[in-house]
């Protein structure tokens, strides 16, 4: 799992093995393949109260996501006649739901007290007529205002989400920029270039790089200009971030680079995470992706769409 090899990341100097372990294991590469295949999916609610001690949102909420120092906290939002359900998640840095929380919830005047329903997951319901402009959680000394979407209840996005995994392997190559923490104080940023079928290389902003090639890679370190060559076992690319997708609504529009683009959010139960995309409207490329699960809070610009530099082995 992608997650569980970043709790380490300690910092561009040692953050090389770590990210290109992370994208060598990505779900639908040959490395990971097997151990990545989405979970089946939840049939009640208890059941998807927590994955493994991971608080995993209600069935049919509309979902949000960020840093909250190590942890991650995410919101849900299930809609209902005349009533709203809300749930936070918080979720520690060793992957676990967070306990014994205050949590709290306004939406508009109304304000009530979040109350436990397994690990790391914080829930109540609240009468509400029409739709709420937005909903505020306070957790832990911090108050984390989100603004909901403007159709309500908003619309369907797994055809969107769908379409966008198909539009993930299609791809010849593409490349993109990535912001990479596990908190606040670890950062690591750094440039890709992905090439169909097997073919990856990476810069580190300040550090180190690599090159995957078939059934080999080589690797050079922060400050070095040598490369060193090892074994590797093939990778499929390109291939979306994401395992499965449950819970994708429709957010809204924007523009990005100047490409009309869907907002969509879901949750992931195979990794598990939760992802914010934007997709591009006629091409439903994904031109921007953040991802928040254990000790990983990822930011990524897509960008050259069949029109990457070759990827080949470093002279």
């Amino acid at each position: 799992m992608r997650a569980a090899l970043l709790k380490g990341l300690a910092g561009a100097a040692v953050a090389a093995l770590p990210i290109v372990a992370a994208f060598a294991l990505r779900p639908g590469s040959g490395a990971s393949s097997a151990a990545a295949a989405p979970a089946p999916a939840a049939t009640t609610a208890a059941q998807r109260q927590t994955h493994s001690g991971f608080p995993t949102p209600p069935p049919g909420a509309v979902v949000f996501s960020r840093e909250l120092g190590p942890d991650a906290l995410a919101l849900g939002v299930v809609p209902g006649r005349g009533r709203i359900l809300v749930q936070a998640s918080v979720l520690g840095s060793q992957g676990q739901g967070v306990t014994g929380l205050s949590v709290g919830f306004s939406i508009g005047g109304a304000v009530q007290s979040g109350a436990a329903c397994g690990a790391g997951c914080y829930r109540a319901t609240m009468r509400l007529a029409g739709r709420p402009p937005s909903v505020t959680v306070d957790v832990k000394g911090i108050r984390w205002t989100v603004t909901m979407p403007a159709a309500w209840p908003p619309q369907d996005g797994s055809a969107l989400v769908a379409g966008a995994a198909r539009a993930w392997r299609a791809l010849r190559s593409l490349s993109y920029r990535e912001r990479l923490a596990s908190s606040q104080d670890e950062i690591v940023s750094s440039t890709w270039r992905i090439e169909a079928p097997d073919r990856v290389a990476y810069e580190i902003v300040g550090g180190g790089g690599g090159v995957i090639v078939g059934g080999k890679r080589w690797d050079r370190t922060a400050g070095s200009t040598r490369w060193v060559e090892s074994p590797q076992l093939p990778v499929t690319q390109p291939v979306p971030f994401w395992v499965s997708a449950t819970d994708a609504h429709v957010l809204g529009t924007a523009t990005v680079r100047g490409r009309p683009a869907w907002r969509v959010s879901f949750f992931d139960p195979g990794t598990p995470a939760w992802f914010d995309a934007l997709i591009d409207r006629a091409t439903l490329r994904t031109l921007d992706l953040h991802m928040i699960t254990t000790a990983h809070f990822m930011h990524d610009v897509y960008g050259s769409f069949d029109a990457t530099s070759p990827v080949t082995p470093p002279r």
